[in-house]
């Protein structure tokens, strides 16, 4: 505590004062007054003397800073009171559990220390020989049990705090500007400081007693009643400091400026920057007063690891620059979608191969050659999937650009420096040597150890879940003003996280009603992000880093996934809350095994869940009408949708569309040009899926999974083409009208970000999947890399078929050709 030391400090000038005048007195022989006895046991009087004063010099530094502990957990405490009346109106700030969890045991400190002062305070102030207060420090030391509980819910209480403070304006004003009342005789009668500030003083107060009794077992004769007692508080008070977790010290998450300030590191994580036209992985530190970009230096076996400073931007000289403003991001090459993709499925194989390998007992040498693999795939597909650009820039002199996978982070980055910037900041020039005191402390600091990748995750960590989570994004409410209103879902897939529906936009009001449901596919995913947006119209906000309108962020939030929680038969409502705003939302979790497990149909009317074969002899038609015009729709007006088949429409639309399509309704054509586009994409990846049996057949999945793993191109294709000539004929012709339906979205792929190898993904799942027995013998994620393959492979064997009834076009033999010479 600042204060104390001050008060130390002082006190350590005073006694040094004092030991060079006693000094002097001894060794130039001042005369003893009469009757004072001999020189020996005149100094023997003094060093009593002595003692004696230094006891109260310690006792009333001590009880100075006491009296401003006090007013500080006052002023903590003040809120409670307000806060809590509150609590049971309609209208709460908090909640009675959030106050409780902030406040936690703070009154009762409180208490212990003001009886601890009211009683210590008289006996300094009347200060004498006689005096006795050991018993006191005891009695404190006692009570250290308050403090143990205090600590063990600290850091649920300062992200509790920092969670409301988001999520409401009026409590963040609160927590930010809490009035700590001045000492007795100081002239500032209020200091601003705040909540979190506040509720670390009591960890602190712990730590700074234990000096005081240091000092003042120094100064206390071993047969001074108070001695022992002394000795037992110590005890007490340093057994208690070593069991305490050491991960609250704020010593470990600091480093002191040459100034004697603490620059306390506030944020770090990993980041892509665009440096020299290229992608670099950099480690990114945000201290209270300046962003360092870094890179771990490259070290040999056994040397400690340390961070090279790429450049640090002073947050009083770093700016955001508007959309409008900033300058064209320099040309990087993009990664192409389908090596993407690529890198995906071959983390996908590697880990199945290292459960093999484990269920085996296999040798640790292959597993960690296999885990090398992977981590290889994963940091590839970690520097190279960003898209979303970042920029930051020094009002002296250059712009930094980083991508980011997600808005969310963006969001989170550029909120936590803005805050930062809110006091009252210096700009400084770093010299070389503080360059290398500040660099050097963030290998200490830093929060983020490793790359988030799953290959450096324990064994026994979460592996996450596989399979569709339904939500429903129900309303919102706590919006200050009408605006134009939607939410988008995010949910975290092989390290990085992932946008995967989009809500229409709600025009015009403050209290949007969407009810729109979802259905989202997980790939090990552990965590659901809902981000509230502001639509803008204005075509100048267009950001020239993507080309895109920049849309407002209202709110965000994050939830993990609980498989406890999701994985059951019932929806499961829930509230996010975020910067004042409250959504809504419900799900629920149904496995990947579960959502594609197809069940023979004895059904004969309708079209889902109906034999194709039965489809289009009833239709008298080659391809069933609900595919014709799905497709006929997705190309007249959503080939050039960002993400077409990738985000999921809403599942009220698309099971109106299939209740129409089922009765042959005379309105379908007009309901379809109404319907969202991302809805009829997904009523026909729906029609796929509830065919009684998968489009390429239950009979020859086997098959197909045997001819995508010969090694010799030729054999392979001629194997696939003989599958193709197995398939029954409506199987075929279908599936041939779908592909050339995919290349043509595929050829929009600069602007609706879908590739083949995309749209391999999405559709291979569906249309090729093990029959249920075959389902137990495979893993679930090896049946979905099999069925992908053959997916990207299967049009090798196309432009050689010779088909008597529905002959392949030649532009479709061509597209098919094409397709794997694009992959």
């Amino acid at each position: 505590m600042e204060e104390e030391e001050e008060a130390i400090g002082l006190l350590d000038k005073v006694l040094e004062d004092e030991d060079v005048f006693l000094l002097e007195e001894c060794e130039l022989g001042t005369p003893a007054s009469p009757g004072s006895g001999s020189p020996f046991l005149v100094a023997v009087k003094v060093e009593a003397g002595k003692g004696l004063e230094m006891r109260k010099l310690v006792l009333s530094g001590f009880l100075a800073s006491e009296e401003i502990y006090i007013n500080q957990l006052e002023a903590l405490l003040l809120p409670m009171k307000p806060l809590k009346a509150t609590a049971t109106t309609s209208q709460p700030v908090l909640t009675i559990q959030q106050i409780e969890t902030i406040f936690y045991k703070v009154q009762d400190i409180y208490q212990i220390h003001k009886e601890f002062y009211d009683s210590l305070c008289p006996k300094v102030q009347q200060w004498d020989s006689q005096v006795t207060m050991g018993h006191l420090f005891q009695k404190l030391a006692s009570q250290l049990g308050v403090y143990k509980a205090f600590v063990d819910n600290y850091k649920v209480a300062l992200e509790t705090a920092e969670k409301c403070s988001q999520s409401n304006n009026q409590f963040q004003k609160i927590s930010e500007e809490l009035k700590v009342k001045g000492p007795k005789d100081s002239k500032d009668s209020h200091t601003s400081v705040t909540m979190e500030a506040l509720l670390y003083k009591p960890i602190d107060r712990v730590t700074r007693s234990t000096l005081v009794l240091h000092d003042l077992l120094k100064h206390t004769p071993v047969d001074h009643p108070d001695y022992p007692l002394l000795q037992d508080a110590l005890r007490i008070s340093q057994n208690f400091l070593s069991s305490i977790n050491e991960d609250i010290d704020p010593r470990r998450t600091a480093v002191t400026t040459p100034k004697g300030e603490t620059r306390q590191l506030v944020k770090d994580g990993f980041l892509v920057e665009v440096s020299e036209s290229s992608r670099k992985l950099r480690h990114v530190f945000l201290f209270t007063d300046v962003l360092l970009c870094a890179k771990l230096k490259k070290t040999s076996a056994g040397k400690h690891q340390q961070y090279d400073c790429k450049w640090y931007i002073p947050l009083a000289d770093l700016v955001f620059p508007s959309p409008e403003e900033s300058e064209a991001s320099p040309q990087v090459q993009p990664f192409p979608d389908h090596e993407l993709e690529d890198m995906k499925m071959k983390i996908s194989t590697l880990k199945s191969e290292i459960q093999k390998e484990k269920a085996n007992k296999g040798q640790s040498r292959a597993i960690e050659r296999l885990k090398k693999k992977m981590f290889e795939n994963e940091f590839l597909l970690l520097l190279n999937s960003p898209t979303i650009p970042f920029r930051i820039h020094n009002r002296n002199g250059k712009s930094y650009l980083f991508l980011l996978s997600s808005d969310y982070e963006r969001s989170e980055w550029r909120e936590a420096i803005q805050k930062l910037q809110k006091k009252d900041l210096q700009a400084f020039v770093l010299s070389s040597v503080e360059l290398q005191v500040l660099t050097g402390s963030c290998f200490k600091l830093r929060t983020v150890h490793n790359i988030p990748v799953t290959s450096n995750k324990d064994d026994d960590e979460s592996p996450g879940l596989y399979g569709f989570l339904h939500v429903i994004v129900h309303s919102a409410k706590g919006f200050k003003q009408s605006a134009n209103l939607y939410c988008t879902l995010e949910v975290d897939s092989f390290g990085y996280f992932v946008s995967k529906a989009k809500t229409r936009v709600f025009r015009d009001t403050a209290e949007p009603k969407w009810d729109e449901e979802f259905e989202i596919e997980l790939e090990g995913s552990q965590s659901l992000r809902i981000l509230c947006y502001e639509k803008c119209y204005d075509k100048s906000k267009v950001n020239k880093d993507n080309n895109e309108i920049v849309d407002k962020i209202m709110g965000k939030g994050q939830i993990q996934l609980d498989p406890q929680t999701v994985e059951t038969k019932n929806w499961h409502t829930d509230v996010i809350e975020m910067n004042g705003i409250k959504v809504e939302f419900s799900m629920k979790f149904t496995s990947r095994d579960m959502s594609l497990k197809r069940t023979p149909s004895k059904k004969q009317t309708g079209v889902f869940g109906v034999k194709i074969s039965v489809v289009t002899k009833r239709e008298r038609s080659k391809v069933p009408y609900i595919v014709r015009q799905c497709v006929e729709e997705v190309e007249k007006r959503g080939i050039e949708e960002v993400g077409i088949y990738r985000i999921s429409g809403v599942a009220t639309d698309i099971q109106a569309l299939k209740a129409v399509f089922d009765a042959n309704n005379k309105d379908i054509l007009l309901m379809l040009s109404d319907m969202d586009i991302n809805a009829i994409a997904g009523t026909l990846k729906l029609y796929f899926r509830e065919l009684p049996e998968p489009l390429l057949t239950d009979r020859l999945y086997l098959a197909f999974m045997e001819g995508i793993a010969l090694s010799d191109p030729a054999a392979k294709e001629n194997c696939m083409m003989h599958l193709l000539r197995s398939l029954p004929d409506p199987n075929l012709i279908t599936f041939l009208f779908l592909l050339e339906h995919l290349k043509r979205v595929a050829e929009k792929e600069p602007i609706n970000k879908m590739s083949l190898h995309n749209l391999a993904t999405v559709f291979g799942p569906t249309l090729l999947r093990p029959s249920e027995v075959e389902s137990k013998a495979h893993l679930t994620s090896a049946a979905d890399i099999w069925s992908h393959d053959v997916m990207a492979q299967v049009p090798l064997a196309a432009p050689r078929l010779g088909l008597v009834e529905g002959e392949m076009s030649p532009y479709a033999s061509y597209l098919m050709g094409s397709w794997v010479d694009g992959l």
